[in-house]
């Protein structure tokens, strides 16, 4: 089988050429799509994002807390953690607001922290197409 390689006579992008969509991108969801003039996509993305956030936080969801232990419970609580900050400002207005909530059992409970972390992820992903983007690999 031959290896064909997709060898590309542009350029690489500068990291100022995506840093700061990338970046406006975690901080406000679907904020560096708007700074790329994708301004569908970054409505959608911010809507989107921000209704999975609040709908965390009505079912009483909580934030995970950087814990260590054994390798399993490191991975889910700095994950959680990671996962939750990536939600950027949504994520820091509510700690900077005073937003806690008990562990406490239970299915919505459960449910809203899920779409704490989902709302988080799909920043993550918002903010890899805003890479993909800016870096001429998609449009």
């Amino acid at each position: 089988m031959a290896e064909t390689f997709n060898i590309s006579n542009e350029p690489p992008v500068p990291v100022t050429g995506w840093l700061p969509a990338v970046a406006l991108s975690w901080i406000i969801p679907g904020g560096g799509h708007f700074l790329l003039k994708q301004h569908y996509r970054g409505a959608l993305l911010l809507g989107t994002i921000t209704l999975t956030f609040v709908l965390g936080l009505m079912m009483r969801g909580a934030f995970f807390e950087p814990q260590t232990g054994d390798l399993l419970t490191t991975l889910i609580y700095w994950g959680g953690y990671i996962a939750d900050m990536c939600s950027g400002v949504l994520y820091f207005l509510a700690v900077w607001m005073g937003y806690t909530q008990q562990d406490v059992a239970g299915h919505v409970h459960d449910y809203g922290t899920k779409f704490l972390v989902g709302a988080g992820l799909m920043n993550v992903l918002a903010m890899v197409d805003v890479f993909e983007i800016a870096t001429r690999k998609k449009s």
